[in-house]
């Protein structure tokens, strides 16, 4: 329990894994809020996880909750691509992308006026 919110303590694992499927649940409904929720919500919990060292019995959990991370990567990406796709086929955004092989800010895409004026 904790004594500052007297909500019971969940354990980092098993706060990283709540995430992780919240975060899966969100990006097959197409769920933007819940997508945002999920992200900050997975992202404090493996703050949490790197901050405690870790026994041995928990490999294979870490492991099963890289594979699901990684398989949220996937799915991320193909929505990605979606709405490149649909923005680019609507006239709205060139084609180039907008971040690079180490997740940074590349080249920004370039809006374009619609034949307005």
């Amino acid at each position: 329990m904790n004594a500052v919110t007297g909500q019971a303590t969940v354990p980092p694992l098993e706060a990283l894994e709540r995430a992780l499927q919240e975060e899966r649940r969100a990006l097959l409904e197409h769920d933007v809020d819940a997508l945002l929720s999920s992200t900050q919500a997975k992202l404090a919990a493996l703050r949490e996880v790197e901050s405690q060292p870790l026994g041995n019995e928990a490999t294979a959990r870490v492991s099963a909750l890289s594979e699901l991370n990684r398989a949220n990567s996937v799915l991320l990406s193909r929505r990605r691509r979606e709405v490149s796709w649909a923005l680019r086929h609507l006239g709205r955004v060139e084609a180039t992308g907008v971040y690079d092989a180490g997740g940074q800010a590349g080249t920004r895409p370039q809006a374009r006026c619609l034949g307005v004026g």
